[in-house]
């Protein structure tokens, strides 16, 4: 979850950013018909169906801009939604309302649909053993909230960031001059407890892989035959990853095939947002 200390120290900054984003000096729209502090009332209304998520999020996006603002929800991330349904009541200053609206109802309305595109993708792999991966395709500084929403959907997280994991890939094999020399400086320089994972685009670069003792190999643009071959070798000797043209209509096939994982970058670069309103403002009686 994205609450608690772990909001305040890690999530706080992002969010007082992207309100520096769009607040460079003064909100001069509210601040021309609101002169003062007043207390208003306004509702969060789904606009379609799919999965919440981004709750806390746009909760303290208000928090931030007035302590005293008060956000009130009968459901959690993850839950499902329908078009129409009302999500909370927010209560607080009209200024920090209409000032915050739009930054929350961005991460909201991001997180969302992040959320409902991984649920779709992630059923079709229910009742399989493979697992469905986001990547670090995401957006600046947007990180944090993608992959948390990717979770939210019901997928997993790989590596989060560079320092996070060991993943060979093609650039990096060309500049260790081959598989096998990229996979041994790895060893030598990385922590024991490190899990290496190479990327290999054929069966030759699987067959150095598996020789110089790759954790996880990475299986890259293949197609299902020679995936299929890619597997057979491995033999469990090593965890397998589908990575490249990772479609929705592919998910079945790839999890028959009996990858342990797949990794899709459409999770987080290609979700569409969900459409979520802040409506009915109107200051308290």
């Amino acid at each position: 979850m994205l609450s608690g200390v772990t909001m305040q120290v890690n999530i706080d900054d992002y969010i007082i950013n992207a309100l520096k984003e769009d607040i460079t000096s003064e909100d001069v729209t509210t601040n021309a018909v609101m002169r003062e502090k007043k207390k208003g009332h306004a509702d969060l209304i789904c606009k379609e169906d799919g999965i919440i998520a981004g709750l806390e999020v746009f909760e303290r996006v208000f928090k931030i801009l007035d302590p005293e603002s008060v956000f009130e929800t009968p459901f959690k991330d993850g839950d499902e939604i329908k078009n129409g349904q009302k999500i909370g009541d927010l209560t607080g200053d009209i200024r920090a309302l209409l000032s915050g609206e739009r930054t929350a109802l961005n991460y909201m309305q991001r997180m969302s649909g992040i959320a409902t595109f991984t649920k779709s993708l992630s059923e079709e792999l229910k009742g399989t053993g493979t697992k469905l991966l986001d990547t670090r395709k995401t957006t600046p500084n947007m990180r944090p909230f993608e992959k948390y929403s990717v979770k939210v959907g019901g997928g997993h997280n790989h590596r989060y960031n560079l320092s996070d994991g060991i993943l060979i890939k093609d650039n990096h094999i060309g500049a260790a001059g081959g598989v096998k020399e990229a996979i041994a400086l790895a060893k030598e320089y990385a922590p024991f407890v490190r899990k290496i994972e190479v990327e290999t685009e054929s069966l030759e670069m699987v067959a150095e892989a598996l020789e110089a003792g790759a954790d996880i190999i990475m299986l890259d643009n293949m197609d299902n035959d020679t995936m299929k071959k890619a597997v057979e070798m491995v033999a469990g000797k090593a965890e397998t990853e589908c990575s490249g043209n990772v479609t929705k209509g592919r998910l079945k096939e790839i999890a028959e095939i009996g990858v342990d994982y797949v990794s899709c970058g459409a999770l987080t670069h290609s979700a569409p947002i969900m459409d979520i309103s802040l409506k009915n403002l109107l200051p308290c009686e």
